[in-house]
């Protein structure tokens, strides 16, 4: 028996418990997001460039028929796309061996070294790398021996810092989901005479799948909406995120525009992941 059927005032003290959260998510998350989408179809006005709230599509047709925006979208949704697979190729190796072959202190050192970059600001990670990345920095002065030359700012730059910056948000999921891994299916996966490969595919590849799925929505999200990184270590490169906080001040409707493809993408990933069933077992 539940305890809301074991006490008659239970369900009503559980809803007074969860209005306030409720009521301040559908406000200030829900409400903001209704808001952005109404004001996407305002615009302005041409002479004194003061918001007209008058009903209009031309903001999201504009965003399709101009190509300088299709291409920053697109270049954007690539980034992202980059970005989290990078992270998986460099977390799924790294939570195997912290869960799987580290131990004692070794582990709890592997692990403190993986959440300790969280503890740091945003911005000081950032200009961190672009000191390593600039003329005279670190990757070149180890590089120059070798006759190569860092990347510098640009496209590559924004990949490799975002890639570091949420690298910690698809390890800890998936380090979390090989610590549930029952030893006994690896053996008897072994037992059945399945190789290391088979093993990685038939065993650890399903118990690991919602992790991974669970991880990259953090990494895909949050690389489509950064707007810091490009212009710490861009150079000249645009993405969705400094375009839009680049139109706030010059038109307010056309960033608001801006800001629902993001949104739009992703919802339809979210849609994707949860239509797969990747989640039902987080």
């Amino acid at each position: 028996m539940s305890v809301t059927e074991r006490e008659p005032g239970a369900r009503a003290r559980l809803a007074a418990l969860l209005a306030p959260p409720l009521l301040w998510l559908i406000l200030a998350y829900l409400g903001s997001l209704a808001v952005l989408l109404l004001s996407a179809f305002w615009t302005t006005d041409p002479f004194t460039s003061d918001v007209v709230h008058s009903f209009t599509a031309d903001n999201f047709r504009e965003i399709l028929t101009d190509p300088v925006y299709r291409t920053v979208a697109l270049r954007t949704l690539g980034i992202a796309v980059v970005v989290t697979l990078l992270d998986a190729l460099l977390a799924l190796p790294m939570a195997f061996f912290m869960a799987w072959v580290a131990t004692g202190r070794l582990r709890r050192a592997l692990l403190v070294a993986v959440l300790t970059p969280l503890w740091a600001g945003y911005l000081v990670k950032a200009y961190a790398w672009r000191v390593m990345l600039g003329e005279h920095g670190i990757v070149n002065a180890v590089l120059a021996p070798l006759g190569l030359h860092g990347p510098g700012y640009g496209t590559t730059a924004v990949v490799i810092v975002l890639a570091y910056l949420w690298l910690p948000y698809m390890i800890l999921p998936l380090h979390a989901a090989l610590e549930r891994l029952p030893a006994h299916h690896l053996e008897a996966s072994a037992d059945l005479g399945a190789g290391t490969l088979r093993t990685l595919r038939s065993v650890v590849a399903p118990a690991v799948r919602p992790a991974l799925l669970a991880g990259s929505v953090f990494t895909f999200s949050l690389s489509l909406g950064d707007y810091l990184t490009v212009q710490i270590v861009g150079g000249r490169t645009q993405l969705l995120g400094n375009v839009i906080a680049s139109q706030v001040t010059l038109d307010l409707p056309l960033a608001a525009a801006l800001s629902a493809v993001p949104v739009v993408l992703v919802v339809c990933y979210l849609a994707a992941v949860r239509r797969a069933g990747a989640l039902d077992s987080l």
